[in-house]
């Protein structure tokens, strides 16, 4: 039996302003400002004072699925102009010691597992990316964009032909943050 009407409600906080063209929702805040397009849904987003409120009227399952999946991308929105996301990858090697550098929007891995040629991970969006030492910093204020650069980078170091229980080199992620600083 299908639901009459799915609905969830996302409040904005003080500082937020959320512009609601059609199923395009902006929103910007202190650090910055996001659009997302969701008009390939067949959702009602609408904005009452301070409430954003997205509803489908007669779903199907996945439709009715599809009315969380939009409420948390735009809490994410939210998060990411308030605080914004921080992603921390630690390298890690035996004995090649692996080294990391930015150029414009690649990350460069030198001399992992003894390679002479640098393996390279793409930076997606408008995410910093900083090497502290034997820490890789990934931050930005849209989180879809700092984890697939996180992944990215985790992902170039991926080992294919040898065992990954013995040879544990690589870059890996350690520690998701909301919250950055700038």
């Amino acid at each position: 039996m299908r639901a009459i009407e799915v609905e969830k409600t996302v409040e904005t906080p003080e500082g937020i302003d959320i512009k609601i063209d059609g199923r395009v929702v902006t929103v910007s805040g202190e650090k910055g400002m996001l659009t997302k397009d969701f008009s390939h849904t067949s959702l009602s987003i609408q904005k009452e004072e301070k409430i954003i409120k997205i509803r489908a009227s007669w779903p199907h399952k996945k439709e009715a699925a599809t009315v969380g999946t939009v409420s948390s991308h735009i809490k994410n929105m939210i998060a990411g102009v308030t605080k914004g996301f921080t992603y921390k990858l630690k390298i890690v090697f035996s004995h090649f010691p692996i080294s990391v550098t930015i150029e414009n929007k690649n990350v460069l891995i030198k001399n992992f597992t003894g390679e002479r040629n640098p393996r390279i991970a793409k930076i997606v969006g408008d995410v910093r990316v900083s090497v502290k030492s034997e820490d890789v910093v990934v931050q930005g204020i849209n989180l879809e964009d700092v984890s697939q650069t996180a992944a990215n980078i985790e992902q170039a170091t991926k080992l294919k032909i040898k065992d990954p229980r013995v040879f544990l080199d690589g870059i890996y992620v350690y520690e998701r943050l909301e919250g950055m600083e700038i």
